[in-house]
Formats: C-alpha cells, sequence, structure tokens
C-alpha cells in the first residue's frame, strides 16, 4: 500500500508541475490546424538541438512560456514590471500556437520576460545566449543590464552574457521587440500588415529555438568547411575566440567511426584534409562525413565540436549550341522541385514539432522531387539538416523587402522593369543580412544556388549585389534575380511563367547563362475543411477534383521533358503547399491531404532525369 500510496504521490506532484508550467496556455481557436499541434509540449516545444552543424554538450533549451507584454512604442523605452500574460516560445505572438494570437504592427513594442533556472555546469568559463531568428530589431536584457542589439529576422546571434550573470541559479533575461513588417524596409518576404493573396499574416518575435551554452573561455566560434570534389580535398576555417600564441586546431573526419583524414595546424590557419576517392553527395546517395574540430593548448584540449560535410561540387558548363547546363559533381542532372514557402497554418514561421519540419522533405523527397527552392524565407538550422540527410538539393531565397519598384516577367524588355532606389539604411541592412545569412547556412551541403532577388521585390544594384555574392561564395551558382528583373549577371537566367512551363529561347538568351524555370504551375485544388478561410481562395488555375488536377500536372511534365532538351537545366513548381488563401499546393496548408499521389507523381518525375535529355536536340 505505501508503495502505491508514494506511486500515486509522485504522479499527482508530475501532473502538478506540468499544469504550472502549461499555465493557461492553449491553442488559439479559429483557423485550421496541423495534427502536430496536438504533440506541442508547452513545457519544452521544440526541444531538440538546434545547432547540428556545430554540437556541443553543455546547453540548456529555454523555450516554453514566457511572459509578455505589449507597449506603444514611444513608451517602451524602460523594462516593464508587469506583463499580460503568457506567450509560448518560439512562436511568433501573431501564431495560433504562442498561446496569444494578436497582431503587433510598426507602433508596438513586444516585451518577453523569464526566470531562468541556470546550473552550476553552465556558469562555468563563458555563457554565451543563443537566437535561431527574431523578428526584428531585439535588445536583450539579462538581469537588468543590456546585454545586446540585434537587427535581422532570418538570421542566428547570440550574446556573451558571462559578466551579467547574477550569484545563484537565477536568471532574469528580458527582451525586447520591434518589428515595423511591411511599414519599414528591412527583409520580410510575406509579411503584410494586411494579408491577402500571395501576402500573408505578420511574424513578430521570437520564431526560432532560445538556448543557453557554456563554452571556455578560449573557444572555437564557428567553422566553414569547403569542398573540393576536383583535388579531393576539404578545408575547414575555424573562428576561434581569445586564442593564444602557440594554440594548435586539429581537424578529424570520419567514414562512420573510421578516421579518413586529419590535420593539425597553427590557430587561425586553414586545415586542408585529403580524402582519397571521396564518396560524393548526390540526392540519390547523400552521404556525409562526421568531423571533430578541437582547439588544442599545451597539449590538453581546451574546446571541442562536433560537425559534418559533404563533398560535392555545383558548377556550370556549356554544353553546345550556347547551351549551359548546371552540373553535380561534373554531371549534369536535371532539377526540378517546389516552391516552398515553409508556412504553417499555427505557427506560421515556425513548424509545430520538429517532425512536422522533417515532413514537408520527406513528402517532397517521396513525391520524387530532387531540389527545393526555399522561397523568400529562411529555415531553422534543423531544416537544411535534414535536406543534407534526406538528399535534397536547396536553392536558398533572400528574403525580400523595401518594395515598390517596377517589374517586367519578359528578358530583353526595355520601358518598363526599373531597380529600387533603396535609402543608404535600407542598403546597409539588406547587405548586413544577406551576409549573415549566407554565413549562417554556409556549410550546408545541400544548398546549390543563391537567390539574391525575387520578381524584382525590392531590387536593387543587381549586378553589384550578384557579383559580390559570387564572390563571397564562389562555390555555388548565384542566381542573380529569379523571374527577373533581368541582368547579365551571374550564372542563371531565371523565367517565371504561369500556368504552362516555358523557357527563354537558348539562342538569344543563353549565350552567358543557365536557363532556368524558376516558378510555373499553381494548380489550385481548394479541399473542404482543409482551408484557410471558407470562401475567396484561390490558385493560378483551379480544378474541381484531384484527378483533372493530375492530369493536368502530367501534361506539364510531358511539355518539361521537350524543354530539357532544348537546353532547361531546372524548374520549379508552384507550389509545396497551400498557404493561407492559396489553394494551389501539393498539399494542404493543414498537410492532412496529399493531392496528388506520391508514387504516381515520383514515376513522372523519375523521366526528367534521364541523362539522355541533356544532349541538345537542333
Amino acid at each position: 500500500m505505501k508503495r502505491i500510496f508514494f506511486t500515486l504521490c509522485l504522479l499527482y506532484f508530475q501532473v502538478a508541475v506540468v499544469l504550472a508550467q502549461s499555465g493557461n496556455w492553449k491553442v488559439v481557436e479559429g483557423k485550421i490546424t496541423t495534427s502536430w499541434a496536438e504533440k506541442v509540449n508547452s513545457s519544452t516545444p521544440l526541444s531538440e538541438y538546434p545547432r547540428p552543424q556545430m554540437t556541443r554538450n553543455n546547453w540548456l533549451n529555454l523555450n516554453g512560456l514566457w511572459d509578455y507584454s505589449l507597449q506603444p512604442k514611444g513608451q517602451s523605452e524602460n523594462l516593464p514590471t508587469a506583463f499580460s500574460g503568457q506567450i509560448l516560445v518560439p512562436y511568433a505572438i501573431e501564431s495560433a500556437l504562442s498561446g496569444v494570437g494578436k497582431t503587433v504592427g510598426k507602433d508596438s513594442v513586444l516585451w518577453y520576460h523569464r526566470t531562468v533556472s541556470v546550473p552550476a555546469n553552465l556558469r562555468k568559463g563563458t555563457v554565451l545566449l543563443h537566437f535561431g531568428a527574431v523578428d526584428w530589431q531585439t535588445d536583450v536584457y539579462v538581469n537588468g543590464k543590456k546585454a545586446g542589439t540585434h537587427q535581422g529576422g532570418y538570421d542566428p546571434f547570440s550574446f556573451d552574457i558571462t559578466a551579467l550573470l547574477a550569484k545563484g541559479n537565477q536568471q532574469q533575461i528580458t527582451i525586447r521587440v520591434w518589428d515595423p513588417t511591411s511599414d519599414g524596409p528591412q527583409p520580410r518576404g510575406k509579411q503584410i500588415k494586411n494579408p491577402h493573396g500571395i501576402w500573408y499574416t505578420p511574424v513578430t518575435g521570437i520564431w526560432q529555438t532560445v538556448w543557453m551554452e557554456a563554452v571556455p573561455n578560449s573557444y572555437i566560434a564557428s567553422t566553414r568547411h569547403t569542398a573540393n570534389i576536383d583535388q579531393q580535398t576539404l578545408t575547414v576555417k575555424a573562428q576561434l575566440q581569445k586564442a593564444q600564441p602557440n594554440d594548435k586546431v586539429r581537424v578529424v573526419a570520419y567514414d562512420g567511426k573510421q578516421s579518413v583524414a586529419q590535420q593539425e595546424v597553427a590557430a587561425g590557419t586553414d586545415a586542408v584534409l585529403k580524402l582519397n576517392n571521396p564518396k560524393l553527395w548526390s540526392p540519390d546517395s547523400p552521404f556525409l562525413y562526421d568531423m571533430t574540430v578541437v582547439l588544442i593548448r599545451g597539449g590538453k584540449v581546451v574546446d571541442e565540436v562536433k560537425t559534418y560535410f559533404a563533398m560535392r561540387k555545383i558548377s556550370m558548363q556549356t554544353a553546345s549550341q550556347n547551351v549551359h547546363r548546371m552540373l553535380l559533381n561534373n554531371q549534369f542532372l536535371f532539377q526540378y522541385g517546389p516552391l516552398d514557402q515553409g508556412w504553417w497554418p499555427d505557427g506560421l514561421y515556425t513548424a509545430p514539432t520538429d517532425e512536422a519540419l522533417k515532413f514537408d522533405i520527406e513528402k517532397t523527397k517521396e513525391m520524387g522531387f530532387n531540389m527545393i527552392r526555399k522561397h523568400v524565407k529562411v529555415e531553422p538550422a534543423r531544416w537544411y539538416y535534414y535536406c543534407d540527410k534526406l538528399g535534397m538539393l536547396v536553392w536558398q531565397d533572400m528574403p525580400s523587402g523595401d518594395m515598390g519598384n517596377e517589374w517586367d516577367s519578359r528578358p530583353g524588355i526595355i520601358g518598363r522593369a526599373t531597380e529600387k532606389e533603396r535609402t543608404a539604411d535600407s542598403e546597409k541592412i539588406y547587405r548586413t543580412e544577406w551576409k549573415a545569412i549566407m554565413d549562417a547556412t554556409y556549410n550546408f551541403p545541400s544548398i546549390v544556388v543563391w537567390v539574391p532577388f525575387n520578381e524584382a521585390w525590392g531590387q536593387f544594384k543587381t549586378v553589384e549585389i550578384t557579383k559580390w555574392t559570387q564572390d563571397y561564395d564562389p562555390s555555388r551558382l548565384v542566381n542573380s534575380a529569379s523571374g527577373g528583373n533581368f541582368y547579365d549577371a551571374g550564372h542563371i537566367l531565371d523565367l517565371h511563367n504561369y500556368p504552362e512551363p516555358a523557357m527563354p529561347r537558348p539562342d538569344l538568351f543563353g549565350a552567358k547563362q543557365i536557363i532556368v524555370l524558376g516558378e510555373f504551375g499553381g494548380l489550385g485544388l481548394p479541399l473542404e475543411g482543409h482551408t484557410w478561410q471558407q470562401k475567396d481562395n484561390w490558385g493560378y488555375q483551379t480544378f474541381k477534383n484531384k484527378g483533372e488536377m493530375f492530369d493536368k500536372y502530367k501534361s506539364f511534365i510531358e511539355s518539361l521533358e521537350k524543354l530539357i532538351g532544348q537546353g532547361l537545366s531546372a524548374a520549379v513548381y508552384t507550389q509545396t503547399t497551400d498557404v493561407e488563401v492559396e489553394t494551389n499546393g501539393l498539399m494542404t496548408y493543414d498537410r492532412k491531404v496529399i493531392k496528388m499521389p506520391e508514387a504516381q507523381l515520383k514515376q513522372i518525375h523519375s523521366k526528367l532525369y534521364n541523362p539522355s535529355l541533356g544532349k541538345i536536340k537542333p
């Protein structure tokens, strides 16, 4: 009886703790949700390690319920002493999963606050407070003292908070966020203050994992991996904090548990690993090597991180008749995938769970696509990790902002297309965040193409920005402006055409650039019970049933086969899922219905990867 009584007491205590931690949190009602919404644990949402490319063991996830407050922007300089309620981090305040569901806007400021219990093992050496992403301007305070400010809605950042920690375990973290959404010049992608059509609900505040990490006083801040399959080498650059004279860096590569290459170099020097007969990464064989990077002082390990890399190459080559081809590992591979917005009906920018984050990539793979164009959004690091693991090529867009210039979707037209005349501040914001995004995602081998602009959305100084992007990362291709406006810049000429596939004539436009179809399709099928709103949903061409939609889609694939033989190197179908009032997805917005069978899609897509299609037909 005593054992039963003890068990009941323990169970009661555990339930009481969970209830206390969950507070009054619940999903905001009124919109459709995914099945993963029911699996969200308000005590430990998105609890997975957030940075797969550089792992350590000594860390603390700070996701969960925080206090929040909304205040008028002009009255928000002092730290608040009272809060309105609780918000579930890391879901944006406008989302259903935040438990709040409120709009903020340029005239208000969003405050967060939480008391964090930091164990002794996390208060040794240097303590870093990490943010996966916060939209847009963030001020961070620890125990009432300012740790720093960051601008940027899509790049990870961190602050050294060692000197700000109080004695004991309890630490106060307060965060101030301001986001003007479409009223400001900053990158914001598809967000707009009045959602309609292809423009969606604003996302304000924390939308990726918040976490704390303890590192030594001298530590490895980041690594940069560059593969060269022709020379069979991997160059590794380790950025160090507080390195000392005579420090060494040791880099070891592993195939499974077997060491296959290693080198020890002076701190600040690049390590170059030689890999004999390396296993190459591709969508059909996404092999990843494991790697350790170690900081050594006097023969002793000071810091160590674990990471991974792949041996793969993306390049362009002239084939014949002025047609340039996109090559993967020195072989032509037609790249075909969906336009992926990365939006969720319950989490907006944030997938409800890690399982959900992976789901879209898995389904895309099962449908027989080999590429995803990540459209004017940047995902959490774990999304790219899954692309690396599953073998999914990625075209990475820069999130757009500061729009308003004229667009012409046709190449070679004079008198319509214009470049945006940005202010100096707007230009600086763009350049700073684009570089930060490239730095943060550089090590993911799945990313093969950078896309600085989409459809003239804030497009400015195209030739200059494109050249800078090419020079900053020569290991990837650059698609300067997907869908135009068109310039003689970058590796790729990218046409958008709805709904049917089309391409520019290679004899007129293919002399210097790879020709791709950056968007087409948009076949719509609204399904009752799975739409964002009951009526006024739309697609570029709407159908009444799945059969009609599939037949039309199949005819598009047949057209693509012919275009490949005429010089087309890649195509992007709109889109992975429905998003808000757009119902032109391969899946519904809630991911509960797949509109065309995966097996049939994979079967018809497989024809596009036949190497013989790459031979130019006169």
